[in-house]
Protein backbone atom coordinates (compact mmCIF):
# COMPACT_ATOMS: atom_id res chain seq x y z
CA UNK A 1 0.00 0.00 0.00
CA UNK A 2 2.57 2.36 1.21
CA UNK A 3 5.22 1.78 -2.04
CA UNK A 4 2.38 2.39 -4.81
CA UNK A 5 1.54 5.68 -2.89
CA UNK A 6 4.84 6.86 -3.02
CA UNK A 7 5.12 5.57 -6.56
CA UNK A 8 1.96 7.44 -7.50
CA UNK A 9 3.14 10.67 -5.61
CA UNK A 10 6.56 10.67 -8.05
CA UNK A 11 4.70 9.94 -11.13
CA UNK A 12 1.69 12.96 -9.76
CA UNK A 13 3.53 15.46 -8.06
CA UNK A 14 7.63 14.75 -9.36
CA UNK A 15 8.74 14.31 -5.84
CA UNK A 16 10.19 11.65 -3.89
CA UNK A 17 9.35 10.39 -0.47
CA UNK A 18 12.02 8.73 1.49
CA UNK A 19 10.88 5.29 2.89
CA UNK A 20 12.13 4.05 6.08
CA UNK A 21 12.13 0.37 6.91
CA UNK A 22 11.16 -0.02 10.73
CA UNK A 23 12.89 -3.81 10.34
CA UNK A 24 16.21 -2.08 10.56
CA UNK A 25 18.15 -0.68 13.77
CA UNK A 26 17.64 3.19 12.10
CA UNK A 27 14.13 2.95 11.07
CA UNK A 28 13.59 1.17 15.01
CA UNK A 29 15.41 4.41 16.37
CA UNK A 30 13.96 6.87 13.55
CA UNK A 31 10.42 5.46 15.06
CA UNK A 32 11.48 5.54 18.54
CA UNK A 33 12.68 9.42 18.24
CA UNK A 34 10.05 10.83 16.94
CA UNK A 35 7.70 8.69 18.72
CA UNK A 36 5.63 7.08 15.79
CA UNK A 37 3.04 4.23 17.75
CA UNK A 38 1.05 3.36 14.00
CA UNK A 39 2.40 2.15 11.05
CA UNK A 40 2.16 3.34 8.45
CA UNK A 41 3.83 7.44 8.78
CA UNK A 42 3.73 9.74 6.76
CA UNK A 43 5.87 12.34 8.10
CA UNK A 44 6.90 16.14 6.58
CA UNK A 45 10.41 17.27 7.71
CA UNK A 46 11.99 20.50 7.81
CA UNK A 47 16.09 19.75 6.99
CA UNK A 48 16.88 20.22 10.55
CA UNK A 49 14.36 17.57 11.46
CA UNK A 50 11.82 19.19 12.83
CA UNK A 51 8.50 17.48 12.30
CA UNK A 52 6.07 19.66 10.50
CA UNK A 53 3.23 17.67 10.21
CA UNK A 54 2.16 13.32 10.56
CA UNK A 55 -0.07 10.98 9.55
CA UNK A 56 -0.05 8.06 11.51
CA UNK A 57 -1.63 4.72 11.01
CA UNK A 58 -4.18 3.44 8.08
CA UNK A 59 -5.78 6.76 6.14
CA UNK A 60 -2.77 7.87 4.17
CA UNK A 61 -2.96 11.88 3.37
CA UNK A 62 -4.40 12.92 0.55
CA UNK A 63 -1.40 13.23 -2.06
CA UNK A 64 -2.70 17.36 -2.67
CA UNK A 65 -2.98 17.94 1.12
CA UNK A 66 1.29 16.12 1.22
CA UNK A 67 2.32 18.33 -1.54
CA UNK A 68 0.56 21.32 0.22
CA UNK A 69 3.24 20.69 3.84
CA UNK A 70 5.96 20.22 0.86
CA UNK A 71 5.28 23.14 -0.76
Amino acid sequence: MVEEYVHDFKRTRGRDIELVDLNTRDGASTATLYDIMQFPCVMVMRDDGQVIKDWQGDHLPLMSELAGYLA
